[in-house]
């Protein structure tokens, strides 16, 4: 049995590049298990994160555990239920309840927030641990693995060191593609568009406090509540073939409105009230056969980036955060073999979450005789069975 005093873990941080919501909750992971680790983030000042997130309770179980929960409470919405709808007519066509009767289910809540919110308390969390460095401006160069831990030359000029390289340096990740197989993200032939609008300028039936999925041909478009409840974030997902490298283009005046004109007229209103929307092109990748090689192990969307149709990507991060830790913090083996533990434990799992993301995407956009038939398995399906097969996804623990 390996000694935990010996072990390289004891004596260097982990390595994480990237800064976002999977480097942040890594690092915060590591901390609660006596793991120092340094962070390097290729961005000089953090940006504004996206529109909104999606948290289920397998993702609030865990800000729950690394003391982040707290801070965000205050900010995110807690809708009570989801409800689906026709795009055209407007119909119901299913209410899922969320709220307590998740909470209750599922032992943590199901949050709604805006990412920047989210980074932000994750941010602050580890600012205020001693065991965490970040470093702004700055990322790997080139890397050097071997028994010893982990070499990285940086941007900046710098040398450092540590026991093992968490890349977490998102969909672009360039140690993915160096390291690991070399696959790029492809398009997937949809793109999508985000906005945020104060919640009281939509239309009074949609100022709830749930989740709206509206199912058309070839879109679909979610909203939720944000900041408190005192927001909305919308997300238009569309069948298109546009390219762009930019996560935050933006959409020329008009053309949301008219990809959506066939839509339901509270819809219509609805996006009518938005005038900031940026748009990204959507792309996949294959989960890659491996999520470590050596002291070096994929994080977050650098191993398993999703489409934003099962409100799983920033939840995933936090999954694997929450196993990498607990792997790591056993210290019961070699840096290579806990890392190689690490990636079997996940693997499986975010391919199901990945393919259950694809599947979705497919079902939202149906058209014709098999969206009525989509439809009439909504309305006569009862919700809470709808819900229990997702008890895999929600009820998933670390350990």
């Amino acid at each position: 049995m390996t000694d935990p005093a010996a072990s390289p873990i004891a004596n260097a941080p982990a390595l994480i590049l990237g800064g976002g919501i999977a480097g942040l909750a890594s690092a915060l992971a590591l901390a609660r298990q006596g793991i120092a680790s340094h962070i390097l983030e290729k961005r000089a000042n953090y940006s504004e994160e996206g529109a909104g997130i999606q948290i289920g309770p397998n993702g609030t179980r865990i800000l729950q555990q690394l003391g982040v929960a707290e801070r965000l409470q205050p900010l995110v919405g807690t809708p009570e239920a989801l409800s689906v709808r026709d795009g055209r007519s407007g119909a119901q066509l299913a209410l899922l309840p969320l709220g307590d009767w998740i909470a209750q289910r599922h032992g943590a809540p199901y949050w709604t927030a805006h990412r920047r919110d989210l980074h932000s308390a994750l941010l602050a969390a580890a600012e205020a641990e001693p065991r965490i460095t970040i470093t702004l401006g700055d990322t790997a160069a080139s890397i050097t693995s071997d028994d010893a831990g982990v070499s990285v030359a940086t941007t900046a000029g710098r040398s450092v060191s540590g026991f093992a390289l968490i890349a977490a340096d998102g969909i672009g990740s360039t140690v993915r593609a160096s390291l690991f197989n070399g696959a790029q993200p492809t398009p997937y032939g949809k793109s999508a568009a985000r906005s945020v609008i104060p919640i009281a300028a939509a239309p009074e039936q949609l100022r709830r406090q749930i989740v709206t999925i509206w199912l058309l041909p070839d879109a679909h478009v979610v909203h939720y509540p944000v900041s408190g409840g005192q927001e909305l974030a919308m997300v238009v997902v569309l069948d298109d073939a546009h390219l762009s490298d930019s996560w935050n283009e933006p959409v020329p005046a008009g053309e949301i409105e008219q990809a959506l004109s066939a839509s339901a007229p509270a819809l219509r209103k609805l996006i009518t009230q938005a005038h900031d929307w940026k748009r990204w092109t959507l792309r996949t990748l294959p989960v890659p056969t491996q999520l470590a090689i050596d002291n070096v192990a994929l994080a977050g969307d650098a191993a398993h980036p999703m489409l934003p149709f099962f409100a799983q990507g920033g939840v995933m991060a936090l999954e694997d955060a929450a196993v990498l830790a607990a792997t790591l913090g056993s210290k019961q083996g070699t840096t290579g073999g806990l890392l190689a533990d690490y990636a079997s434990k996940r693997r499986a799992r975010v391919a199901r979450v990945v393919a259950a993301s694809q599947r979705n995407g497919r079902i939202y956009h149906l058209d014709g005789a098999v969206a009525l038939a989509r439809n009439a398995v909504l309305r006569v399906t009862p919700p809470q069975h709808l819900m229990r097969q997702y008890d895999w996804l929600y009820g998933w623990r670390a350990t």
